[in-house]
This record gives C-alpha cells, sequence and structure tokens, in this order.
C-alpha cells in the first residue's frame, strides 16, 4: 500500500516540475511569435535627459519578447552567474540606458522575469544562458546600425525621413515588415523622433512580418513607464545624431 509520505513526496516532486517547465501550458500564457525589439539611444535619451550617461552611438537592444505573454514563471529569478560568459556582450549591445549605475542588472532581470521566462518554452531559449545568448546572436545577425547605413539611412540634424521610406527599405533587406515605432510629439517639436524598430521571428526563429495593431501602453513603455513610444505615424520622422541631443 502506498504511504501517504509517498504520495505527498510524488504531489511536491510533480509541483515542482510544473513550476519549472510546465508554466507556459497556460492558455492565458499561450504567444505566437517573438519580438526582437531594438532601440535609438539618442532618441531615448533625449526623451530622458537626466537619466543616460554616455549612450552608444548604435542601435541597442531593448528585449525578445513574446508577444503575449508575461511573466510565466515567478519561481525562477534571474542568475547573473548563468551569463557570466556573455557580459561583455550584453553591457556592448543590451545596457540599460536609464540606469547606467546599476551595471544594468536590474533591467537584465526585469527582461528575464517578463520575457525570458516565457520565451522559455522553447529548446533553444530554454535557460537565462540560451535565452540572452541567442538574443545576441539574433541582435548581431541582424545587424540594424548597419543595414540602415546601407540603405543611406543616417541620423541627422537637417534631413527628415519619410516613415514609409525606412519602413520599406527594412523591407528590401529583410523580407518581411517591421514595426517602426517614435516617440510622441510634444509641445515645440516640429516632427516625431525615431525611437524603435521591432522585428519578429516564429517559434521556429525564422523572420517573419510584425503586425502593426496597437498593442497596450503599458506593453510598449515596458521598465519605463515615462516613455511615449508609439507606431509612427504617416509623415516625416527625425533620425537624430547622438552627437546633437541635448543629454
Amino acid at each position: 500500500m502506498t504511504s501517504p509520505a509517498f504520495l505527498g513526496a510524488l504531489c511536491l516532486a510533480l509541483s515542482c516540475l510544473g513550476g519549472a517547465h510546465g508554466f507556459w501550458r497556460s492558455d492565458d500564457l499561450e504567444w505566437s511569435k517573438l519580438i526582437m525589439v531594438h532601440h535609438w539611444p539618442a532618441t531615448v535619451c533625449q526623451e530622458v535627459a537626466r537619466h543616460c550617461k554616455d549612450p552608444p552611438n548604435y542601435w541597442t537592444i531593448h528585449g525578445l519578447w513574446p508577444d503575449k505573454s508575461e511573466a510565466c514563471n515567478r519561481s525562477w529569478p534571474f542568475n547573473p552567474h548563468e551569463i557570466k560568459d556573455l557580459l561583455p556582450d550584453m553591457k556592448m549591445y543590451w545596457p540599460d540606458l536609464l540606469h547606467p549605475s546599476n551595471s544594468s542588472l536590474q533591467f537584465w532581470s526585469h527582461e528575464w522575469k517578463k520575457h525570458g521566462t516565457c520565451a522559455a518554452q522553447l529548446d533553444a531559449l530554454n535557460s537565462q544562458r540560451k535565452y540572452f545568448g541567442k538574443s545576441l546572436d539574433l541582435y548581431k545577425a541582424l545587424a540594424l546600425t548597419s543595414m540602415l547605413q546601407k540603405l543611406g539611412i543616417e541620423p541627422s540634424t537637417d534631413h527628415y525621413y519619410q516613415v514609409s521610406d525606412i519602413r520599406d527599405a527594412l523591407v528590401t533587406v529583410y523580407k518581411v515588415v517591421p514595426k517602426v515605432q517614435c516617440f510622441l510629439l510634444e509641445k515645440g517639436q516640429e516632427v516625431q523622433l525615431l525611437g524603435q524598430v521591432e522585428l519578429c521571428f516564429s517559434k521556429d526563429l525564422q523572420l517573419q512580418n510584425c503586425s502593426h495593431a496597437a498593442e497596450p501602453a503599458a506593453r510598449r513603455q515596458e521598465a519605463w513607464p515615462n516613455l511615449g513610444l508609439h507606431v509612427c505615424n504617416d509623415g516625416p520622422v527625425l533620425y537624430p545624431p547622438l552627437n546633437e541631443t541635448k543629454l
């Protein structure tokens, strides 16, 4: 006869397994695509000038986000030791622009807890090392900064681009439709500012079109509630250079 102690231990073991690996089975946590989110430091820092310090002059990673789920396993904490070998690239390509004094650990922890624990349903992303490592790989393969330069789209203070021209140019390179995001115009601003570019991947990590449907503001703003990102309106957009940005 099976003892109550054995049944209790078995139940506990199964609960632990469910917490570690079965958390994505809930319909509420299902997702269909991954979004590689790049942001332009000059624009971000112009919007929150008091926070930035020595921002880089190239597009950086905001995150790799499943499109419909967040915080899938709150019992799976961020552990920086698991990505120790990635830290040089993380600091270079995935910096916390708004809180540079904390070595970006808080930012990466946020990205892991909110997005990485959901992306982990894929074997290719089912650990912190895999999630951050693959994010870096995708970022490097996309090479957004150099691609824009090759397309003749470079930061400028005296030249406005058309949003459709930037989007169409990226389509010619990546063969999928990206989502181009800007900061809302404020009083005194003449044109919207290019702030973020999203490129989307299927679950087998192949590029696919991004939807242009608006998502809830909280999802767009992430950990930075003061940022007013939105899908760019058709029309002119400024792609500001870093050295002209008032920091």
